[in-house]
């Protein structure tokens, strides 16, 4: 089992002379694999926080791939999926890539189509882990935050000035300026600009946006 930033390919297919031909594939290349024969068996595991990506056959006993897939997103678990089948045709390729799959790959395909399509789903794992690393960060600060403070920084992301900000609260310039400088340290940012990306990087994980000129519970709690 990988660990930490070693990746995983984790294989899905209920043919074990597939599983083991792509397992060895992946080994010529120094990378690790897990095998399932069924997409039950692959969500029922406990697997490694580690960069990873699925190569998932579309029909499969019980549960199918594309439902599989289904219920992974469903539950909220992004795991970037390349899906391989024997008996692939037009509707289901679209299907499948319309579900976000990276890639859709007929049997028999080439070595080097497999390989370039999880690295492909690897680096986006990555930059999907780094997000989600970011965000942790940036929430983390903002719970530091006093509900005042983060009254005060929600109307300065939206851009009002310190007077039209201690207008609408009904407190005084000077007091909103200390609320500022307070949000200014406690989330690291160096500049608007800054605490207007860190803003941006907490709503953007939320399923509805700021408005233009958003309330001050508009960012998340």
């Amino acid at each position: 089992m990988s660990t930490g930033d070693s990746p995983c390919v984790f294989i899905v297919d209920d043919d074990p002379g597939v599983r083991r031909s792509i397992q060895d594939l992946l080994a010529s290349v120094a990378l690790g694999s897990e095998a399932f024969a069924t997409a039950r068996e692959f969500i029922d595991s406990r697997r490694a926080d580690c960069p990873g990506c699925l190569v998932l056959d579309v029909r499969l006993p019980g549960m199918s791939g594309l439902d599989c897939h289904r219920l992974l997103a469903d539950a909220g678990l992004t795991i970037p999926t390349i899906f391989i089948t024997g008996h692939g045709d037009v509707p289901m390729s679209v299907r499948a890539m319309k579900s976000g799959a990276v890639e859709f790959l007929m049997k028999p395909f080439r070595p080097q189509e497999l390989l370039d399509a999880v690295q492909l789903a690897l680096d986006q794992d990555r930059r999907l882990r780094e997000k989600r690393r970011q965000i942790a960060v940036v929430h983390g600060r903002y719970q530091r935050l006093t509900a005042r403070e983060r009254e005060v920084m929600g109307l300065v992301v939206s851009g009002l000035l310190n007077k039209q900000i201690a207008a609408r609260l009904g407190s005084g310039e000077h007091t909103v300026k200390i609320h500022r400088s307070h949000v200014m340290k406690k989330m690291e940012a160096d500049s608007l600009p800054a605490l207007i990306r860190m803003a941006d990087t907490l709503t953007s994980a939320q399923p509805t946006p700021p408005s233009a000129d958003p309330q001050p519970e508009s960012i998340p709690g």
